[in-house]
């Protein structure tokens, strides 16, 4: 099992929009004393991923935000999912920046690319790379 994790300069408005505009769902939220989110899972299908904040981890050094590389990403995090064409016009229609736009792919399904909020690329398709072809 592989479960990417995330580091933000803003947790809170990240959760909001990968629960809200992109439809993952809050399996776990954990905050400190104070109420900051210290640490979240989402799901989405089968998959978890797990975001955080910068500046409260031993990763800080190690990893480098989208707005520190000129906007750009190093990875992407693809998500199976059935309702491609309607989690597409829901990013839009939210005003999501969408990436890459909804499209057919030579080798299979369809997909579309999304930036959040901090610029790291999100992709939904229906190709599943697991599924016997």
């Amino acid at each position: 099992m592989i479960i990417p994790a995330r580091r933000y300069r803003n947790p809170e408005a990240a959760l909001a929009f990968l629960a809200g505009v992109l439809g993952l769902d809050e399996h776990a939220v954990y905050r400190d004393e104070y109420g900051a989110l210290v640490h979240a899972e989402l799901r989405i299908g089968d998959g978890v991923v797990m975001i955080g904040p910068w500046g409260r981890g031993a990763f800080d050094d190690h990893m480098i935000d989208p707005k520190d590389t000129g906007g750009r990403e190093t990875t992407t995090i693809y998500a199976v999912i059935p309702d491609v064409a309607d989690r597409y016009e829901r990013a839009k229609d939210a005003g999501a920046e969408i990436v890459l736009p909804y499209d057919a792919h030579d080798h299979g399904g369809h997909s579309f690319s999304v930036a959040d909020p901090e610029g790291h690329m999100w992709t939904f398709g229906d190709y599943d790379p697991l599924a016997g072809r």
